[in-house]
């Protein structure tokens, strides 16, 4: 005779002994879920593996790298499209592919934004000019894995108002970051970001956030630079996000170009940004995109 393998109807008794039918019962219950199970059901966040994480550290190398280039480059007289050649040239031989290209239509492999330009800058014909603050965005795709980064330069000699929000700027990107941990949660980050920023009679803009990245350009969770303490979803080890406040020297308020993506203070004031792509680890973070705030 040959076994026949029982199957329990779902009015049968459950064989647990709870004295229930089995559909009201052991039939219903899930497997306990991951963290990372968990992050990507209720989230959309991808936890991100060993393997996953130093393909994104790479990128940032490579990243690196090229803004190092960009950094040598910035002067009086430069036209912004160069700075568009030279990333775009760099990340190429590198083997790598400029994420920003073609990216939703933007034009350009890098974004440039000068002055009173919060960001999405397209570059061209403008020409720097001695006192210029420009912010470079750069996000090269290295053998699948993405790393995002953007640092605010003088160009020549900075006038006080631009020496104070690129000060700002830069030392609310560290107060952020140093929120970053185990526990923590994302309105930690953006409440160290506005309360600096805000106590220095500066605005932090609302409408462009941090985001996570990796293994897509953008990808969940949306990093406000502004919130409460306490608040929003709580941070654990293997997610990848930036962390990129963009801070206004003057009001918070912005307009969008009739190019559809350059974005301007709407008083004119200088705004200055510093973006990086940071890893929570068991320990706190990790750079990979790592330079001097």
């Amino acid at each position: 005779m040959k076994n026949k393998s029982s199957k329990i109807g779902r009015n049968a008794l459950c064989p647990c002994g709870s004295g229930k039918k089995y559909k009201n019962c052991c039939r219903n219950m899930k497997k306990e879920l991951s963290v990372k199970e968990t992050y990507k059901q209720q989230y959309d966040i991808i936890i991100k593996t060993p393997k996953q994480i130093e393909g994104i550290r790479r990128a940032g190398v490579l990243l690196m790298q090229i803004m190092d280039g960009v950094e040598k480059m910035i002067r009086p007289g430069l036209v912004t499209e160069e700075i568009n050649t030279f990333v775009h040239e760099q990340t190429i031989r590198a083997g790598a592919i400029p994420a920003p290209l073609n990216y939703r239509g933007f034009p350009k492999s890098v974004c440039v934004s000068i002055n009173e330009v919060i960001c999405h800058g397209i570059p061209g014909d403008r020409i720097l000019m001695d006192g210029d603050i420009v912010n470079v965005d750069i996000t090269p795709i290295l053998d699948g894995y993405y790393a995002d980064a953007s640092k605010t330069f003088f160009v020549g000699t900075p006038g006080p108002d631009a020496q104070r929000i690129v000060s700002i700027a830069a030392n609310a990107l560290k107060k952020g970051i140093e929120t970053v941990a185990p526990g923590a949660t994302l309105g930690d980050v953006g409440h160290a970001i506005q309360h600096y920023a805000e106590g220095l009679g500066c605005s932090v803009v609302r409408e462009f956030v941090g985001h996570g990245v990796g293994i897509d350009f953008h990808e969940q969770p949306q990093v406000l630079h502004f919130g409460s303490p306490g608040k929003g979803v709580v941070l654990v080890p293997g997610m990848v996000f930036t962390i990129e406040p963009m801070i206004n020297l003057g009001k918070k308020e912005l307009h969008v170009l009739p190019d559809k993506w350059t974005a301007v203070t709407n008083d004119g004031s200088l705004s200055a940004q510093f973006e990086q792509t940071i890893l929570v680890t068991e320990q706190g973070y990790e750079s990979l995109t790592p330079y001097t705030l």
